[in-house]
This record gives structure tokens, C-alpha cells and sequence, in this order.
């Protein structure tokens, strides 16, 4: 009887290229998982993406003099072309800017609120006066 077998791989940042470490350390492994369950007959489900928020974008971005929205979308594609290069291959490969994922982390953040395990609350943050912006982690 075969196996179902899921594989989650690391989700990378948008926000430049992928480096040899990434490839080994992560993606190539994952890969070599999948295509030995695949032969000896099980289901595979190997699932990863880019990830297109967070800080290293906003940097890159500043960097760059483009949008966040530029940055991502621009590696998110190299990541795809990576894949195809490397003989990768992801049963899905999405990103974090997909609708589909915008309606499913919402609907999880509001089970874990409604369920308090999340709460509102306030924090101090350095704020710029120069820029008018609360300073990410990288900025201080």
C-alpha cells in the first residue's frame, strides 16, 4: 500500500538570489526525498514558495529604488527559473502574495483570536522623525 508523503520545504525570501547554501541545505535534500518515495511508489506532495513580505524585501527595495511588490515578484520568478534549471521539481510552488494565501492565514488568525491565543496589545518601537516610519529591526 503506498504511503502519502507531504514534504514542506523552507519558504525563501524574495529578495535576492538563492545561493548554493539554500540549494543544499534545503531544497536539494527535499528533492532527493521526493523523487525516492516517488519510485518506490508512494504519494508525494512537495510544497514550497516564496515568501514576499517581510523586511529583507523592504531593504532590498530601498536598496533598489523599486516597490516591494518589484522586488518580490522579480526573484520570485528566478526562484521558478532555478527550479527548472536544477531539475526541481515542487508539486506546488507558490508565493505569499497569492489571494489563496492572504484568505488562508486570515481565516487562521482568526480562529487563533477568537480562541485567545492571540491578543491585541501595544508595543515601543524607534520611529524616524526624518522619514515619518517606525525603524524595522534591520534600520536600529
Amino acid at each position: 500500500m503506498a504511503e502519502r508523503i507531504f514534504i514542506g520545504v523552507a519558504w525563501p525570501y524574495a529578495n535576492g538570489p538563492l545561493h548554493t547554501g539554500q540549494i543544499v541545505g534545503a531544497y536539494l535534500p527535499a528533492d532527493i526525498f521526493a523523487r525516492y518515495h516517488r519510485t518506490v511508489g508512494n504519494q508525494v506532495l512537495m510544497v514550497s514558495g516564496s515568501d514576499q513580505h517581510g523586511t529583507p524585501i523592504t531593504v532590498r527595495a530601498e536598496q533598489e529604488g523599486k516597490t516591494p511588490a518589484e522586488i518580490a515578484a522579480h526573484y520570485h520568478q528566478e526562484f521558478l527559473e532555478t527550479w527548472r534549471r536544477l531539475g526541481i521539481s515542487f508539486d506546488l510552488y507558490t508565493s505569499t502574495g497569492t489571494e489563496n494565501h492572504a484568505r488562508t492565514v486570515h481565516d487562521i488568525f482568526l480562529k487563533l483570536y477568537e480562541r485567545g491565543d492571540i491578543y491585541k496589545g501595544t508595543m515601543r518601537l524607534p520611529f524616524c522623525t526624518v522619514e515619518e516610519r517606525f525603524l524595522l529591526d534591520r534600520y536600529v
